[in-house]
This record gives C-alpha cells, sequence and structure tokens, in this order.
C-alpha cells in the first residue's frame, strides 16, 4: 500500500490517531470533540463516590460544617487565635469551603494514572479529559458548599456583624479559575510521579494536610509574624484563600504584588504539570 493511498484512506476517516509529540500537547479541538465524554466522567465521580454511602451528597454538606466546627472550638476557644474582627464560625467557614475544592482536585487529579489504568488500557481516548472532568466535578461540590458559606454570610450580616463585602465578590469565578489551574496542574505533577511511585498515594493525605497549615485557612496572614511571612506567601493557596475573604468579609492583608507571584506560580505549575503528564503519558502503561 503506497503513501497516497494511505493519505486518501486517514481523509475518509473519523478521527486519526497520531503519535504524541513535543512538550507542551494540548489539543483544544479533541477535547471539545470528546466534551459527551468529559460530562460522562463527571457524571460517574458524581455518582460513584456517593452510591454505597448512607447521606450522600449531604456529606457535602456535613464536611465543611464538622471541620468549621473543630476549627472554631480548637483555634477560635482554645488557642484564641484572632480573625481580623470576622466572626470566628464564618472565617474558618470561608477558608474550609475554598480548600476543599483544591483539596478534592488535587487529590482526585494526582491519582489519574492509578485510578483510571484500566480504562487508558482498553481504548484511546486524550487523557487530559480526566483531569478536566475531576475540575467540573469539584465545582458542583464547591456550589453547594458555597451556598451553605452565603446563608451564615447573611445570618451574620443580618445580624449586625460587621463584614464588608466589596465590588470583589464578582472575582469570584477567577478565584475559582486560579483554584483549578493550580490544583490540576499540581495533581498532573503528581499523577506522573505516582505512576511510577506508588508511595505517594499514601503520602497524599499527609502532604494535603500538612499544606492546609501552611494555608491561612485557621489564621489570619496579618497575624504571620514577618519573618516567615515569605514562606506563606509563596504558597499560591495563600493568595485564594485571602482574596475570597478580602471580597468577602472585608478583611485581607494581601497585595497586588503577592497576588500577581501566586498567579505567575500557579500559571508554573500548570505549564508544568501538562509538560510531565504528556511524557508520563506515552509510556505509562509499562510502569502502573
Amino acid at each position: 500500500m503506497n503513501k497516497s493511498t494511505i493519505k486518501e484512506q486517514a481523509e475518509s476517516w473519523d478521527g486519526v490517531i497520531k503519535p504524541v509529540h513535543g512538550w507542551f500537547n494540548i489539543n483544544f479541538k479533541e477535547i471539545v470533540q470528546y466534551w459527551d465524554l468529559i460530562l460522562l466522567f463527571v457524571r460517574r465521580d458524581f455518582v460513584v463516590f456517593y452510591k454505597q454511602t448512607v447521606l450522600g451528597p449531604l456529606w457535602y454538606i456535613i464536611q465543611p460544617l464538622f471541620n468549621t466546627l473543630v476549627f472554631t472550638l480548637i483555634f477560635g476557644k482554645v488557642a484564641k487565635i484572632p480573625t481580623d474582627g470576622i466572626p470566628p464560625f464564618l472565617f474558618y467557614l470561608s477558608g474550609t469551603v475554598i480548600w476543599s475544592y483544591f483539596a478534592l482536585c488535587l487529590n482526585q487529579t494526582g491519582k489519574t494514572f492509578v485510578a483510571n489504568a484500566q480504562i487508558f488500557g482498553k481504548v484511546y481516548f486524550p487523557r487530559i479529559t480526566v483531569p478536566i472532568s475531576i475540575a467540573i466535578t469539584a465545582v458542583f461540590q464547591f456550589l453547594i458548599q458555597f451556598m451553605i458559606f452565603l446563608g451564615f454570610f447573611f445570618y451574620f450580616w443580618q445580624s449586625g456583624t460587621d463584614i464588608k463585602p466589596n465590588i470583589y465578590v464578582l472575582t469570584l469565578p477567577l478565584i475559582m479559575l486560579h483554584m483549578a489551574v493550580l490544583s490540576v496542574g499540581m495533581g498532573l505533577i503528581i499523577s506522573a510521579a505516582t505512576a511510577k511511585y506508588r508511595d505517594l498515594t499514601f503520602a497524599m493525605t499527609f502532604l494535603v494536610q500538612l499544606w492546609m497549615y501552611l494555608t491561612p485557612i485557621v489564621y489570619p496572614l496579618s497575624e504571620v509574624p514577618d519573618r516567615f511571612k515569605i514562606f506563606i506567601l509563596i504558597n499560591p493557596m495563600t493568595a485564594v484563600v485571602e482574596s475570597f475573604r478580602g471580597a468577602f468579609l472585608g478583611v485581607s492583608s494581601l497585595t497586588p504584588q503577592e497576588l500577581l507571584l501566586s498567579i505567575i506560580i500557579s500559571i508554573l505549575f500548570f505549564i508544568g504539570g501538562i509538560i510531565t503528564f504528556s511524557r508520563v503519558e506515552k509510556t505509562f502503561m509499562d510502569t502502573v
């Protein structure tokens, strides 16, 4: 069969699978073509996760409220950590809602190769569709928990609490995009590493928990000593949490320069994640 015949046949087919080359490989046209598959993955992740639970999606409500109550008791009542004049319960709830989205994205994306190895080994589809579906699924959790936050927000506001929301509440989609870019980027790097080193799967829970305490979730950025602040600020999630609190609660110690630093670091992690993911997906079936 000559080359012209092969070319004619390829032109008559609906799709042609070719080897992936290069460092940064995102075929946006192909992602759009597989949009139905992404929605199917979203439905799968949502249904399977709660299929055998008694309370089902109610866990989306129980988890942030329970964590907030624990934080309020331990860090607010016992440790008496200041919360910039915001009621401790509302302060901790705002951080918990933001962190829940990031943690879910990071954990699930970090298991992309290991959790989907059987599917990846049987049929071709753009592997990046799985992390995209995870980020979308996490949005549903965030919206449910965000509505809970809004409920308590309006309760405290009507009670006369000094809360000062501002025009920056309109940047919420950008804040979520910032979180998604960071969590997916980091998750892709971790998924590539766990494809070869399974120990990282067990270490993920510990690392995410440690990362949370390096983020101003249970303490405000204003309470961090100056000599340690640089270590907190190079954590991209610091800017995300502070931006959210600054928009809805009116309290934030974040400067525009520190926000820009966080955005740059997040983009670098995302680019690094795509590059790492693209390189590993070619050979990961040999190690998974």
